[in-house]
């Protein structure tokens, strides 16, 4: 099923997720397919976090390249001292995009949708769509990150 896309300034945005206790229960995995469902209906979409869809648990999917990443629970676990500034968008903020300082490399720990722990150890579109969509698990907007703030909160 197709869920609706929260938007800024809705609040479920702004707020720290809750962790997920059991990844195997069934409300968690018909989650799991509705946002799979939910991206793949935004095609400008890479990654999408549960709570953009109203729902503050710590989940989000990211596909990239037809390999679909399943977080439960991400903690990035160790990062570059690079980092690199590129134009970046969400599917909360529709048609907008904002130069973003990130780091280039991750590692994140996390839990898969099979329950089991799983790290990956990544690096350019894909460490950014990590650390993009991590955020949103800590209620932190990719506005934050950008010296245009100001201008976008006060449209």
């Amino acid at each position: 099923m197709k869920l609706k896309i929260r938007k800024y300034p809705d609040p479920v945005l702004s707020q720290k997720a809750a962790k997920i206790k059991d990844p195997l229960n069934k409300e968690v995995q018909e989650l799991i397919e509705n946002m799979t469902e939910t991206l793949h209906a935004n095609k400008n979409g890479v990654g999408l976090a549960a709570p953009q869809v109203g729902v503050s648990v710590r989940l989000c999917i990211i596909e990239l390249e037809d390999i679909r990443y399943i977080l439960i629970n991400p903690k990035i676990t160790a990062k570059s001292r690079q980092k690199e500034v590129c134009d970046e968008g969400c599917l909360s903020f529709p048609g907008e995009f904002y130069p973003v300082s990130r780091y280039s490399e991750v590692q994140v720990r996390y839990t898969d949708e099979k329950g089991q722990p799983a790290k990956v150890k990544t690096q350019g579109l894909l460490a950014r769509a990590m650390q993009h969509e991590i955020d949103h698990l800590d209620g932190i907007l990719f506005i934050s990150k950008t010296k245009k703030l100001q201008k976008i909160l006060n449209r």
